[in-house]
């Protein structure tokens, strides 16, 4: 399996307009964030987690060719916003572009692109959408995924767990009767915003404490906030099984 990190910013992405903050100012590249979202290619096949605005600048910074399958996290913008970005692969291989996300996601994409739905026009995204849950595990191909769900807030939202990688962005806390599907789990991408603690999202120690708390896989934080600070004096702060994950970042797993 190889995982491609397309994006590792919250919602603003790193730079933000008009700040001049240590992580905004920096010329370290590490330091340019889009926003959030992973290239996962395994059995010859090429996912994407999460299609937010910089979809179409992702793709061609990573110079993916084909897109297979997207999963969904959750409604947000910077989860969404890119959807139609997808046309060039509707074009260019006759695919209608499979969707996996939940019935709440989906109803708000049909709020969010009603053209798309309605299909009144030539040359609108094709999609078609697979409706999964935490209940239920689901196949793309040969390949099962696992749905975790986690909470963004109070809001609950999905994970995902692929063979012994696990992804988990916007999480705040997890239930219970849902930790036993990380179990054993070897690389764990998570969420982590800045330093202080925040409504909807895990800071910093709180995700190094979540890691802990399931076994101490090898970890990398993303949905990263400019208030975290810069990636070289945040990555000193970290345990030796974690790292902050960025843009362009491989893992071969």
């Amino acid at each position: 399996m190889k995982i491609t990190f397309l994006g590792t910013a919250t919602s603003q992405g790193i730079p933000v307009i008009g700040c001049q903050c240590a992580a905004c100012a920096s010329e370290d590249p590490k330091d340019n964030r889009l926003r959030v979202s992973v290239q996962v290619e395994l059995n010859q096949q090429t996912w994407v987690i999460d299609v937010g605005p910089d979809f179409r600048q992702q793709m061609l910074r990573a110079k993916t060719k084909k897109v297979d399958a997207i999963l969904i996290t959750h409604e947000h913008s910077d989860h969404v916003a890119g959807l139609d970005d997808i046309r060039p692969f509707n074009f260019r291989y006759n695919l209608d572009m499979p969707i996996y996300t939940s019935q709440v996601v989906q109803d708000i994409l049909k709020q969010k692109h009603p053209y798309i739905f309605a299909a009144t026009y030539p040359g609108v995204p094709r999609v078609v959408l697979h409706t999964i849950s935490k209940k239920n595990n689901f196949k793309i191909g040969d390949t099962e995924v696992i749905p975790i769900e986690i909470y963004h807030g109070k809001m609950p939202i999905l994970g995902f767990r692929i063979q012994n990688f696990a992804y988990l962005t916007d999480f705040k806390s997890i239930q219970p009767s849902e930790l036993p599907k990380l179990a054993g789990i070897e690389t764990l991408v998570i969420s982590a915003l800045q330093h202080k603690k925040h409504h909807s999202h895990a800071c910093l120690k709180e995700s190094i404490d979540f890691v802990k708390s399931i076994g101490n896989p090898k970890s990398y934080f993303t949905h990263i906030s400019h208030k975290m600070g810069t990636h070289e004096a945040t990555s000193r702060l970290l345990p030796p099984n974690i790292q902050l994950a960025y843009d362009g970042l491989v893992l071969e797993l």
